[in-house]
Formats: structure tokens, C-alpha cells, sequence
């Protein structure tokens, strides 16, 4: 009778083990002193990306691990050295439609029963980590880039004062302190005009900007555009048109998302156009408005359209590279675009200009 009462403890125990390690969101996989499975959960089939797992299989046969490189590991060697708990987060898994995940993996050697009798085994914990690896490499290719970014037009600045002030004690040349000074105040601004970006992207990704709907009469949006452009337009001696569809009706949308992306495409349009003109356009399109601003400018090769609204993405051409940016603003106008339900379009050639066309849907 005591036999029987301890053989219905054991299994109320075993179940409720199962009970516990089936309730947890990472995968749990347990097996024998010879890595050879024993126990595991539903999370387990998750993060392997597999439909069953056979207990008493040995555990390579389905984690199959890489390093960072992608060359194939020894996992059943890796399990078997581990004499205490060890955890690890640059291993990756390749699933079967070729796609790689990150995973995160602690291995524990661990008594499978009860005192020093129980029979020997591991218990290995394994997580996705994927996402959590992508946003710590973009978080450090963005404190990379931020640095690089800014030490530029610093040093150009407290290069340009420095200059300025040696003048001003040895000749007092005032133009040339002019000049000088000139220089710094347009990294000054260029700084400017990052923290604004940054400022404007870190908002959007948080969902926090305002997102209040009215309605937005395009006429009277796009002549604003151009009077407030159209300055800027002429110190580059290049044109500055409007083209609007007289049958354009009202739009409904965020007038700080709209005004916001459309600033970004004409000052870029301005910006890469070294002779002929830029034109705005408004037309009437299935319930909403599409905008589309056209340069004669330097273009963009087939390449770089792919990639030209990443984050922090400048286009290795040299004629891009000779104007200043910071590489967000595309980016910020992409999430804005989103925000707003918004659609992009690009077409551009090489030597010829590009047309950044989008169509707003009107908003409830």
C-alpha cells in the first residue's frame, strides 16, 4: 500500500512538473546525462520551428545550432562540457525556409530525481532573441553614426571660431572673420536641423505626435509650399512651379504629418537640383489627394532607391556626398507617411531627377 501511495505521488509530481515547464513562454528542453531528450514543452516546438520532437532522440537532432558566422557548432559537446550553468546569446538557429534567428541558451546540469541517487541529465532553456539582438546592433550602428555625424560639423565650427578669432587679433580682417563665422553658423544650423530630425523620429516611434484630423484645402497648401520655398529655390537659380488639378477637393488628414513630409521632399528636391526646376503637383485620386514633388536633378541609381529610406542611409555618390544631410530625413518621412496612412512612390534615373509621389487617403 506504501508502494502504491509513493507511485501516486511521483506521478502527481511528474505531472505537475510538466504542468509548470509547459506554462513557460521560453522553450524548456530536458535530457539525460547522454543529451539524449527527455522531457519538453510546447515553447520548445516554437523557437525550433518544429511540428514534434521524439523523446530518447539525442538533442542535435533538433538544435542545431551556428555561430555568428554561421558555421555549424557541436552541440552535443557544448551540453556535455558544461559542469555548471553556463548561458550564451550569440548562438543562431537556420530554419528550414533558410530564414536565421538569434537565440538565447542556458544550458544547467542538473540530478533528474530526487538526492544524490537521482540519474544525472541537463536542462537547457532556449529563448529567441532575434528582435532584442536586431535593436541592440541598431542601437549601436546609431550611437556609431550620431558620433561621426556630429564630430564633423563640430570641429569644422570650432575650427571656423578659432580661425575667426586669430583674425580678429592679428589683422581684423572683418570679411574674412565674416566668412569664418559664416561657416559656423551653417554647421550650427546643419546641427540644427539633425536634433529637429531626430527630435521628429524619436516621436513618430513612439506614436506620440499629434495626430489631430482636419480638413486641408490643397490649392491654398501647395501655394504655401511654394512662397515658402520659392526663395530658396532662386538662390540656387533653379525654378520653382505648382502644378494643382482644379477639380482637387479638400483633404482630410494630419495637416503636421502632410506639411511635414511634403517640406522634406521639396527641401531635398531643391537641395540635389543644381540647374532647371522642381515642380510640385496636386491631383485629385480615389478618395484623398496625391502630391508628388519632380526635380531635374542629380537622380538616384536603381541601388540606392532600395535603400533610400534607411535610416542614416547616404548614397556613396559624390554629388550626394557634397551636399550636407544627415541621412533621416527620408526615414522620418517614411514613419510620418505610415502614421498618416500614407503611400510612397518612387522614380527616378540617374542624371535625369526623381518624382517622389504620394497619395494620402482622406481620414475619418
Amino acid at each position: 500500500m506504501s508502494s502504491k501511495k509513493t507511485n501516486v505521488s511521483t506521478d502527481i509530481d511528474h505531472q505537475r512538473l510538466e504542468s509548470l515547464i509547459n506554462s513557460m513562454s521560453d522553450g524548456v528542453i530536458s535530457t539525460d546525462e547522454k543529451a539524449n531528450i527527455v522531457l519538453y514543452n510546447g515553447a520548445a516546438l516554437n523557437v525550433l520551428d518544429v511540428n514534434s520532437i521524439q523523446k530518447g532522440d539525442p538533442v542535435d537532432t533538433v538544435l542545431k545550432l551556428t555561430n555568428e558566422h554561421g558555421d555549424p557548432l557541436d552541440v552535443k559537446r557544448i551540453i556535455l562540457d558544461a559542469k555548471t550553468q553556463i548561458t550564451s546569446r550569440d548562438y543562431k538557429i537556420k530554419y528550414s525556409d533558410g530564414s536565421v534567428v538569434s537565440l538565447y541558451l542556458s544550458i544547467s546540469p542538473v540530478h533528474l530525481g530526487y538526492g544524490k541517487k537521482g540519474e544525472k541529465g541537463f536542462v537547457l532553456i532556449i529563448r529567441d532573441i532575434t528582435r532584442e539582438k536586431s535593436l541592440e546592433e541598431e542601437r549601436d550602428e546609431f550611437i556609431s553614426v550620431i558620433s561621426h555625424e556630429l564630430r564633423t560639423p563640430i570641429a569644422i565650427a570650432e575650427g571656423a571660431i578659432g580661425n575667426a578669432e586669430f583674425i580678429l587679433e592679428k589683422s581684423g580682417d572683418t570679411e574674412k572673420i565674416k566668412e569664418a563665422l559664416a561657416s559656423a553658423h551653417q554647421q550650427a544650423i546643419y546641427l540644427e536641423d539633425m536634433i529637429n530630425d531626430l527630435s521628429t523620429l524619436s516621436r513618430a516611434e513612439r506614436g506620440v505626435l499629434e495626430n489631430s484630423v482636419e480638413d486641408i484645402n490643397a490649392h491654398q497648401f501647395i501655394e504655401s509650399l511654394q512662397e515658402m520655398y520659392i526663395k530658396d529655390a532662386e538662390k540656387k537659380g533653379i525654378q520653382l512651379y505648382i502644378d494643382v488639378d482644379p477639380e482637387l477637393e479638400l483633404l482630410r488628414s494630419s495637416k503636421l504629418y502632410v506639411q511635414e513630409i511634403m517640406q522634406n521632399f521639396i527641401t531635398n528636391a531643391i537641395k540635389y537640383t543644381e540647374e532647371g526646376s522642381v515642380t510640385v503637383h496636386a491631383k485629385k485620386a480615389k478618395d484623398g489627394v496625391e502630391f508628388a514633388v519632380s526635380d531635374t536633378g542629380i537622380g538616384i541609381s536603381k541601388g540606392d532607391q532600395a535603400r533610400v529610406f534607411d535610416k542614416f542611409f547616404r548614397s556613396e555618390d559624390f554629388r550626394t556626398r557634397s551636399q550636407n544631410g544627415t541621412g533621416l530625413g527620408l526615414h522620418v518621412t517614411r514613419k510620418l507617411a505610415q502614421m498618416a496612412k500614407a503611400q510612397i512612390n518612387l522614380s527616378s534615373e540617374l542624371g535625369k531627377g526623381s518624382t517622389f509621389t504620394i497619395y494620402f487617403p482622406n481620414l475619418n
